[in-house]
């Protein structure tokens, strides 16, 4: 259902918020990220090996939803809303990337299985919790991986999970947008699954791009960390665009490549880069 709509007209871009936290409410934050995390590490080492598959999701569902509320992030989401991992089936977010923020954002509303890189398992604590969820690890730049990657994906999506992709193969700081890479796009096509296309924004207090946000460049996570934890009210909005049904396009749309590039294109164009 479409809640509301938003202006994306090009604005100013700013780096820094010019409201901040304060040491107690930064302290206050990171004992209860602290606590939040520890409990996240028992869940899935003792009770995520005994649960089925809809309670692991109802888990992670819960832990990111209370990540966001540590923080004091104000979640948006607009547009077609997807529907409930107790109904969903068969489906494929495809997102721009811009944090580690992105996945939680994401997994708050519709609890999923990521097609992520394989370095982020070397993310401090978060690595390994998202390791443990649901994630299928790309190893970039192999060929034959990325071909069995497709094969893998294709088989989950035949079996009714419901998986989110980042085309990008890497984050920006929001204010542009990096070529699609469309591989795993046939995966979508292959299983005649539903694309769902997700525009990210985090939108600036004063207008324009929150780019201390980003996890992108040379940022590192203690940094994107330090980042977060400074902004008193961080927002970040999930545009969710018409959803595209791959079973009713017509032959000679169904190729991968103008798919992956008209997915790109409607991203671009929301949030107006």
């Amino acid at each position: 259902m479409t809640v509301c709509a938003v202006s994306t007209e090009t604005l100013p871009t700013f780096n820094t918020s010019n409201i901040n936290t304060n040491s107690i409410t930064r302290g206050f934050r990171i004992s209860r990220l602290a606590a939040h995390t520890l409990v996240g590490l028992c869940i899935v080492s003792l009770i995520f090996p005994l649960g089925s598959k809809h309670f692991k999701l109802a888990i992670i569902q819960w832990w990111c939803k209370h990540l966001l509320s540590i923080f004091n992030v104000s979640l948006v989401r607009l547009g077609d809303s997807p529907p409930s991992y107790k109904t969903a089936s068969n489906n494929m977010i495809i997102a721009n990337h811009i944090s580690w923020l992105d996945i939680h954002a994401i997994n708050s509303i519709l609890p999923l299985t990521f097609i992520a890189k394989s370095d982020i398992k070397n993310w401090p604590v978060l690595g390994y919790l998202i390791s443990k969820g649901n994630v299928l690890f790309i190893e970039r730049g192999k060929r034959h991986h990325a071909t069995r990657i497709v094969d893998i994906t294709t088989r989950h999506l035949k079996t009714g999970d419901n998986l989110c992709l980042f085309p990008e193969g890497t984050t920006t700081d929001g204010t542009t947008i990096m070529p699609f890479k469309g591989s795993v796009v046939q995966s979508a096509i292959a299983a005649q699954s539903t694309i769902w296309p997700l525009a990210i924004r985090y939108p600036h207090p004063a207008g324009g791009i929150n780019t201390a946000l980003a996890y992108a460049g040379e940022t590192t996570m203690a940094q994107s960390m330090r980042q977060l934890l400074r902004q008193k009210r961080p927002v970040v909005e999930l545009h969710f665009l018409t959803p595209i049904v791959t079973a009713e396009l017509a032959e000679h749309q169904q190729n991968r490549r103008d798919l992956t590039l008209h997915i790109q294109s409607l991203i671009t164009q929301k949030l107006a880069l």
